[in-house]
């Protein structure tokens, strides 16, 4: 009855990766300029090294370790996919430091990648930070700065 008492919690994604967030339409690949994988920013990086954006859980490993998947303790699922068309390295440069189903705290390092072989194989090493699992979202407040581990790159309010 009294909805318009209530205020909307927002929780804060921080940049998995230090560099540059931009606007996800900029990514040079349909599939993720097109949000059909989720919505989010991508981040230019400037540095080879993924860390965890939120408290979670490590829930998707994939064994090329170009992307990872990890569930926030609010149900939010946030997918880092580093660079565009990566999975066609086959792993190479990419090293994983978590194992599926391991809790991770904010911060915490989870991948460490050779962000010149990237540049230099991949098509692009700009890589999509995506909320994968959208139904529980209401709105997301993008931060599209240069950023480090301490910003934080999206707000975002749940349903």
């Amino acid at each position: 009855m009294f909805n318009f008492l209530k205020t909307k919690k927002q929780y804060s994604i921080k940049f998995p990766i230090k560099g540059e967030a931009i606007d996800l339409q900029k990514v040079p690949d349909e599939v993720f300029a097109s949000k059909m994988v989720g919505d989010g920013a991508a981040i230019i990086p400037s540095e080879g090294i993924v860390y965890s954006p939120v408290d979670g859980e490590v829930i998707q490993l994939f064994p090329t370790r170009h992307a990872i998947g990890i569930r926030a303790e609010n149900g939010l699922e946030i997918l880092i996919h580093i660079g565009v068309d990566t999975v066609q390295l086959k792993g190479e440069g990419f090293t994983y430091f978590v194992e599926q189903n391991q809790v991770v705290k904010a911060g915490e390092k989870l991948i460490e990648f050779d962000l010149e072989l990237i540049t230099g194989k991949a098509k692009s090493a700009y890589t999509p930070v995506l909320l994968t699992n959208m139904d529980i979202v209401m709105d997301i407040e993008f931060n599209y700065i240069n950023g480090t581990i301490n910003d934080t790159i999206m707000g975002v309010s749940l349903k």
